[in-house]
């Protein structure tokens, strides 16, 4: 087998790998979050000072005189420092990726920006890692934190989808409507969504609204949207525990439930066409967008009626995440798509 084809091989199966391993970050981010462990290490790359979280009694005694405003908790400490250990895996993966790309840029079906965008994105991502540690899981960086682990997710989808079905295939797919620009604004749609849930989870709003489907027995509550949507909080402040006043909480709380009502008429739309009129190519997407999306909405009623479970906040999250695969799947095809309308039309070749 020839370097070329090698690398090429080696760069699919490490870009596979990387997008699983992104997921199980993600889930395992907010299963942190969700446990309040996001502080169980009080300092950043290290543990109380340690490469691991410190469990003798010796270890902790020490730990504790050397932070004496962080008393150690051994299985939250264990719990961030595995997030860790795994977003550190996912780097080099994709530090991997970079190499591998960079050295086989003499093959034309080698993707090489890409790459080197997802590397700058995760290091971007390891910097909000260290700022939610130092700044004391301020909800701004916390949920900036978030989006870029989903915007690392769905940069390894793409790679892998793009390995997987080269440019050479576009021209054999049917041409049917062209959903292009509406799986585009999709990823839009789901994206402010995720943030509206990653703010109402890091000011800890999940429960603001304990009733479904009226928010505090009301359908339309008194709104604080100034106050509720502040991005620069106080310094030296910890924000484990939510800061926010009561109304506040629930206008974060309400603007989520809005916010998902929109995804879901826009989301289901777009599957809905993607599976009537998208044909073979955009169908599959389609489906899957549409049992991710009528799952993720059932977890999130469920979260409000049972009192926020852990197991399914957790699952809340990965569906999230989920959304963003099928989306960026939905787009990648709704590309071979345009290509192959463009090559029924002479006007590319």
């Amino acid at each position: 087998m020839s370097a070329p084809r090698t690398m090429s091989l080696w760069f699919g199966r490490i870009a596979a790998s990387a997008t699983v391993l992104a997921l199980i970050v993600i889930v395992l981010g907010a299963y942190v979050r969700l446990t309040d462990a996001g502080l169980g290490c009080p300092d950043w790359p290290g543990c109380y000072g340690q490469l691991v979280a410190p469990t003798d009694p010796s270890d902790v005694a020490a730990a504790e005189q050397a932070y004496p405003d962080a008393p150690v908790d051994s299985g939250k400490a264990w719990r961030e420092m595995l997030h860790r250990y795994l977003a550190g895996t996912l780097g080099l993966l994709i530090l991997a990726l970079a190499v591998i790309a960079w050295r086989n840029r003499a093959d034309p079906q080698q993707q090489l920006i890409l790459p080197f965008v997802t590397l700058g994105v995760v290091l971007l991502q390891a910097l909000l890692g260290m700022w939610t540690v130092t700044m004391l899981l301020r909800p701004a960086i916390v949920t900036l934190h978030l989006l870029m682990g989903m915007t690392t997710l769905a940069l390894l989808g793409w790679m892998t989808l793009r390995h997987l079905t080269p440019g050479a295939e576009y021209a054999n797919r049917p041409a049917q409507i062209n959903l292009r620009p509406w799986a585009a604004a999709g990823l839009v749609v789901l994206t402010v969504q995720i943030a509206l849930g990653g703010w109402t989870s890091t000011n800890y709003a999940a429960l603001a609204c304990p009733d479904f489907p009226t928010c505090q027995a009301q359908w339309l509550p008194e709104l604080d949207l100034g106050g509720a949507f502040r991005i620069i909080g106080a310094s030296g402040v910890n924000y484990e525990g939510g800061h926010l006043e009561p109304g506040q909480a629930v206008t974060v709380h309400f603007v989520h439930r809005f916010g998902a009502v929109i995804t879901l008429l826009y989301l289901g739309l777009l599957g809905l066409l993607a599976v009537t009129r998208g044909g073979s190519v955009n169908r599959p997407a389609g489906i899957v967008l549409l049992v991710v999306m009528a799952s993720q909405i059932a977890l999130g009623i469920a979260n409000v009626v049972l009192s926020l479970p852990l197991s399914i906040a957790v699952a809340h999250n990965a569906g999230a995440a989920l959304l963003v695969l099928a989306l960026v799947a939905l787009n990648h095809s709704t590309r071979q798509h345009s290509v192959s309308v463009y090559q029924a039309k002479g006007f590319i070749q």
